[in-house]
Order: structure tokens, then C-alpha cells, then sequence
């Protein structure tokens, strides 16, 4: 039973000029005598070099290691010795210069020691996926993403559909045709390795019809197999991710979307060939085939090339004269962009070198103005509007374009092919796409600067609003210490209210001290329970005593708090005033060690001699700033708990019902950290895996004991 293939909106029909590199096998292209190997071949975060000038390495040892989650090693294709790491041209529409690592091969060709997995089923999915990202596997279909990133599904997607793009419709190019028809077998054993990773419902391998052999040989290679070869009919550009998808399912992803918010993965030939080559043989991605086509190239076909390898004289190796270059494309016609320097090497997206004779490709004629005929938009695949994109692009209104939903266009080149005005389209958005980019960096930049000054101007109010707090107290405390003293000059000093606050700060002190001693014991017993220590029993012990210390400082400081109160004719504190002391105290303190911290910074700038005293008054300050914040916490804890007792004895269902989302609360936070260690380089964690089983365990519990409540009261 044929499978139904939908379409999509616009496309082309161009000359596909496949046969001149697609009828003969894939040759070695040979080792040059210098290998430049750029340290970003990939999408995301270039990665760092771990080499040295000087330094001998060996055939698929790292030059340099991934700097992020979005980032990718890259290897030595050969064994050599490291010559240079400086700035080089490398394969950017630009031309600009980056970071590379250039090698001098030895000619020994001598491996790293490595080896492959025999039954990938038995090892961890974690260690599939970091063999994957050691192994500098990025997407080779142009765009280079990190196929990891892709594989790294999350939790709660579910993949319905996994796709291998073998559509390959760009006119000239072959890479793709000529690895299918002579290692299907490798594509294949590459593409249920995904498929184990992600577990997809279904598998399609989606082929243009205009390739019967290759076709043919993924038939036979997918013969005993879940895998589905389904042949679509030729049209450009049905091979980007988008376009395939809604050909094979018949979904479409939204703006901005990615193809596993509509349950699907995409991977293009060369990703699932690389991908075997690392899990089964063990062998990082340092060589692709590409496609040498042209006219101008007297040797045309597909050849294996080590990543690194310049340009110039791959190009000698297929025949092609210098004194006969027109032009040189790097990629195809429709997408591709022109090199002007020989020295720029192959990289791992490095799919087509086209070089085109000046009859093949006839310089481009003079642009003309635009006549309004609406040909863009009926081709444009992605159903944008390119003669709108155009005058946005054209007369910078860069948020006109962006709200035209100019990033949805893949720059394919449909638009531009059928322009009876020679409209370079594609290059007014490429223009428009890098100003959009650095408007929003900037914008991002600025953001950042008004929120730090907004956040230190805040700060300054708050300090110069405490400074003039304290100094109308002091004032006061003065003022009332003045008038005592002209009421009874002769009568005996009586206690102060300074005297009894400076009593009352010492017990708070006192209290704040003590809680903190518990809590970092407390620490120091359940780090002991983890690490199996011998000496549980004694540290139990100590936490036993510093609690009942801790609770002793804490009522006795409350007892004078009230005692103070019924001397001055105040009524006693409520049952809540403990915690409003301690939050006062706490904030007292902390406003202290802010003050004492500034007056030693304006110390340390000026040059003063008292800075080793401000240092100590600091230091005291901030620990007493920490323990008194500590006991509020333990005594917003306590009230909490006590609230919490008196709503269950209340109303014990409703207790339930908070119990569990309480617990409902706590799962989804260890969830979320456990995702978020995931998506990071560290992976998963064991403590974190177990705070998730644990979170599960404890709602669960939650979850009975309201059914058994709602069961006893019902």
C-alpha cells in the first residue's frame, strides 16, 4: 500500500544537473599537505582548542572541545603535527577570518586507540548520546546543528515520526545519492540508532524520485526492517525540514515552531552514516563526501575529503586549471555562496564545491525595479511575501520585515530564480536577517545597563533612607538621655531604655547564635548520614543539645522582650510577636553590616588607617546578621507548622488537600531541576534522580492519606 504524499505551497522546477557527478563511485580525494581545521564548523558556541604549537597528535584526537551544550569538538582527520593556531578564511559568505587549528600530516596516518560498540541496546542512552557529541557530529545537510541537541528529547515529548532527509534537491548535488546507493547499509544501522534513542512510532526515509538507484539500494538495505522508503515527487526545494515534513505527514510547523512540537524528528543522510561510523567504529566525524561539479572541473563525482582540507587544492586534485576559474560556489546554485579565496578548507557541511564555466553561469545582469507580478509569492515554499520582505528590507523598517515573519525564510532561492527583474531577493533578506540580529544584541545590551543602573540607584536610596533612620533614632535616644538626666540630678542612674535594649540586642544575639550553631549541625549530620560516617550517634547527640540551647535563647530573649513591654505599661507581645522581633532584628542587623560594609569600602578608596578595624567590624556584623536571619527562618518555620496543625485539627480534608499539592509543588520543582541538568553538559544527577523518586514517593503517600480522610468523613 503506497503512502500519501501531500504537498506544499510554491516550489520550482530548475535544471537538476545531476548526472555529471552522480554516474561514477566515490573516490578518495588524498592528503594534502597542510589540513586547516576550523574550530566552528557547527551552529552554537565555537569550541575551545586543547592543543598546543608543537604538539604531535594522532588521527581523531580532539584539536579542540566543546565550549557549551550548543558547541562541538573537533578532530584531527590525520596524524601530524600542529603548526599554527591563528586566525584563517574560512568558508563564510563574508569572507571573514576565524579561529583554526593548521596540521602538518606526517603521512602515517595513525590512530587514537578507539573501538566501537558491538550492542549499543546494552549501554545507557547518556552514554550513546555524549559517544554522539564526542564525536563532533553536526548536522550535514548545511545547516550544522548539533544532531545531539536533536536527540536529546525531553521527557514529556512524545516523537511520532522519525525521518531521514535523503531528498537531497539542490541541481548539482550528489553527496547524498552516491553514499545511498554504495553504503545504505551504514545509513541504515545509523538511523535505528536514532530511532533507539528516540523511540519514534514510525521511520521514513523520504527520496525524490529522480534517484531510482538510491532508492533501490535503501529498499533492499530497509527489506527486514520497521523502516518505510517513501519516494516524493522532484520538485525544489522539497528538502528542507519544513517542506519534507508536511510532504510525508501532511503537518505543518508553526513560526518559529521546531519539528518536534508536531511529534517529529529530521535528519539528513550524512548525520545517520557519521552517527554509525561513531557508535559502531568508533570514529569521530573528520571526513564527508562532497560533490566537485562544474564545468569547469575535468574529474566531476563524489569524493571522500578529510575535514580541513583547502579548497584550492582539492580543486587540482579533480582537474581544475586556475587559469580557467570563473566562479566558485561553495554549496549549489540555489543556496550556495561564492568563494573568492582558494585557501578557505572543506568543513563538515561542505556538501558541493560547484565550479561553473562563465558560459555555464553568465555573470548576473543589472537588477531592475520591481514590477509587482507576484511571481515570489506564488513560488515562496514557506507562503511568505517576498515583494513586502523586499521594500521592508530595502528601506531598513527591519521590525516591518521581522513582523512579516522574516525569519521563516530558509533562503532557498525561489523567489530570486523566477524574479523577472534579476532581484538578488535573498540577499536583501540575508542583509535584513544580520541588521535584525544586531539590532536585538544591542537591544539586549542596553536592557541589561538600564537594569544594573536602576538596581544601583535603588540600592543608594535604600542605604541613604537607613543612614537617616538611624541617625533620627540616635537623635531621639539622645534627646530622652538629656531630659532624664535634668529630672533628677541627684537621684541614683536608674537603667536606661538604652541599657535595656542593649540587654535585649545581647539575648537576641544570643538566640540567633545558638539557632545558627543547630542548623550548621543539623548540615554536618545529614552530610554524615550520606557519606556513612561511624560517628552518627555522637553528632546526633550535639544537634539534640544545640537544639534545646537554641530553644532556651530563644525564650529567654522573648521573656525580657514582654518584661520590657509590661515595665513601659505596654501590653504583652501577642503569641506572634516573637517572630516580628526576630524579623525586625533581622533586618537591623543586616542594615548594620550594610552600613559597616560601606564605610570600609570608603575606607579602602580614601587610603584610611582604620581598615584592618572596619574589616573585624564587618566580619562580626555579618555573622550576626546571618544568625539572626537564621532564627527568623526557623521561627517562620515553627509558626508555619503550627498554622498548618491547628487547619488540620480544623478541618483535616482541606489539611490533606494542601499536604498534597504542597507535595504536588515540590515534584515538579525536582522535576524541573533534573530537565535542567539534562539539557545542560553535566546530564542527569543521581541525587537528583533520587529527589525526583523521592518527591514522587512522598505525593503518593499525600495523595492516600486525603483518600483515606475523604473516606472517614464522607
Amino acid at each position: 500500500m503506497s503512502r500519501h504524499i501531500w504537498d506544499f505551497h510554491g516550489g520550482i522546477h530548475p535544471p537538476e544537473n545531476k548526472k555529471q557527478s552522480s554516474e561514477t563511485s566515490i573516490r578518495w580525494a588524498g592528503l594534502p599537505e597542510r589540513l586547516v581545521v576550523p574550530v566552528q564548523q557547527h551552529i552554537g558556541a565555537p569550541a575551545k582548542p586543547c592543543v598546543a604549537v608543537g604538539d604531535r597528535v594522532l588521527k581523531g584526537q580532539k584539536l579542540a572541545q566543546a565550549a557549551g551544550f550548543v558547541s562541538l569538538p573537533v578532530h584531527a582527520p590525520t596524524s601530524g603535527t600542529v603548526e599554527a593556531i591563528e586566525l584563517r578564511p574560512i568558508q563564510h559568505p563574508s569572507g571573514m577570518d576565524a579561529l583554526c587549528v593548521e596540521l602538518k600530516p606526517d603521512g602515517q596516518d595513525q590512530w587514537i586507540e578507539h573501538s566501537g560498540l558491538g550492542d549499543y541496546t546494552t549501554v545507557d542512552k547518556k552514554e550513546i548520546l555524549n559517544r554522539i557529541r564526542e564525536a563532533g557530529i553536526a548536522g550535514m545537510g548545511g545547516a550544522g546543528f548539533p544532531s545531539v541537541v536533536k536527540l536529546g528529547v525531553k521527557p514529556d515529548q512524545k516523537i511520532k515520526t522519525l525521518i531521514l532527509n535523503a531528498v537531497e534537491c539542490e541541481p548539482y548535488i550528489t553527496a547524498d545519492d552516491r553514499l545511498m546507493r554504495e553504503r545504505a547499509d551504514e545509513i541504515v544501522q545509523g538511523l535505528q540508532i536514532i530511532s533507539w534513542l528516540i523511540e519514534p512510532e514510525e521511520i521514513l526515509i523520504g527520496i525524490e524520485d529522480n534517484k531510482p538507484h538510491a532508492v533501490a539500494a535503501m529498499e533492499k538495505a530497509t527489506a527486514d526492517t520497521n523502516i518505510d522508503v517513501v519516494v516524493v515527487p522532484t520538485k525544489y526545494p522539497s528538502g528542507g525540514e519544513k517542506q519534507l515534513i508536511r510532504l510525508l505527514t501532511g503537518k505543518e510547523v508553526r513560526s518559529g515552531g521546531i519539528p518536534a512540537d508536531v511529534g517529529v524528528v529530521c535528519h539528513n543522510t550524512g548525520t545517520a552514516y557519521a552517527i554509525k561510523r561513531a557508535i559502531i567504529n568508533g570514529e569521530p566525524l573528520i571526513s564527508r563526501i562532497t560533490t566537485l561539479t562544474g564545468d569547469c572541473v575535468a574529474e566531476k563525482g563524489n569524493y571522500e575529503v578529510l575535514v580541513g582540507t583547502p579548497v584550492g587544492w582539492l580543486l587540482q586534485q579533480a582537474g581544475v586549471k586556475a587559469t580557467d576559474l570563473h566562479r566558485l560556489i561553495m554549496g549549489g546554485p540555489m543556496m550556495g555562496f561564492a568563494v573568492h579565496n582558494m585557501a578557505v578548507p572543506v568543513v563538515k557541511t561542505t556538501n558541493c564545491l560547484l565550479v561553473p564555466t562563465a558560459k555555464e553561469f553568465p555573470d548576473p545582469v543589472p537588477e531592475q525595479p520591481c514590477i509587482r507580478c507576484g511571481s515570489c509569492a506564488q513560488v515562496c515554499p514557506v507562503n511568505l511575501l517576498p515583494q513586502q520582505l523586499y521594500w521592508f528590507a530595502k528601506t531598513k523598517e527591519f521590525d516591518k520585515a521581522a513582523h512579516f515573519n522574516l525569519a521563516d525564510c530558509i533562503e532557498c532561492g525561489a523567489c530570486s530564480y523566477v524574479c523577472p527583474s534579476n532581484i538578488p531577493l535573498v540577499q536583501y533578506y540575508r542583509f535584513a536577517k544580520g541588521e535584525i540580529r544586531t539590532q536585538q544584541q544591542e537591544q539586549a545590551k542596553a536592557d541589561h545597563a538600564r537594569q544594573r543602573f536602576e538596581a544601583r540607584q535603588a540600592r543608594l536610596a535604600r542605604e541613604e533612607e537607613e543612614k537617616e533612620r538611624k541617625r533620627q533614632e540616635r537623635a531621639k535616644a539622645a534627646a530622652a538621655k538629656q531630659a532624664q538626666k535634668k529630672a533628677a540630678p541627684t537621684a541614683k542612674a536608674a537603667p536606661t531604655a538604652s541599657d535595656a535594649e542593649s540587654e535585649l540586642a545581647k539575648l537576641q544575639t544570643a538566640a540567633a547564635s545558638t539557632m545558627k550553631r543547630y542548623k550548621e549541625a543539623q548540615k554536618a549530620l545529614v552530610t554524615a548520614e550520606k557519606n556513612g560516617s561511624e560517628h552518627l550517634e555522637a553528632l546526633q547527640k550535639k544537634v539534640d543539645q544545640l537544639k534545646a540551647k537554641a530553644d532556651a535563647a530563644k525564650d529567654a530573649f522573648i521573656a525580657a522582650k514582654n518584661a520590657d513591654k509590661a515595665e513601659s505599661n505596654e501590653p504583652a507581645a501577642p503569641q506572634e510577636d516573637p517572630l516580628a522581633a526576630l524579623k525586625k532584628a533581622s533586618a537591623d542587623d543586616f542594615a548594620a553590616y550594610k552600613e559597616a560594609e560601606k564605610a570600609l569600602e570608603d575606607a579602602e578608596s580614601n587610603g584610611g588607617t582604620d581598615v584592618d578595624a572596619l574589616k573585624q567590624r564587618v566580619a562580626e556584623l555579618k555573622a550576626r546578621s546571618d544568625a539572626s536571619k537564621a532564627a527568623m527562618k526557623e521561627a517562620r518555620a515553627k509558626e508555619k507548622e503550627a498554622i498548618q496543625a491547628k487547619n488540620a485539627a480544623a478541618d483535616p480534608v482541606k489539611a490533606a488537600k494542601m499536604e498534597v499539592a504542597k507535595q504536588q509543588v515540590l515534584l515538579k520543582k525536582a522535576t524541573k531541576a533534573l530537565q535542567a541538568a539534562k539539557d545542560s553538559d553535566a546530564g542527569a544527577d543521581e541525587v537528583l534522580e533520587a529527589n525526583v523518586r523521592a518527591a514522587e514517593q512522598a505525593l503518593e503517600a499525600a495523595e492516600n492519606a486525603l483518600k483515606k480522610i475523604e473516606e472517614e468523613h464522607a
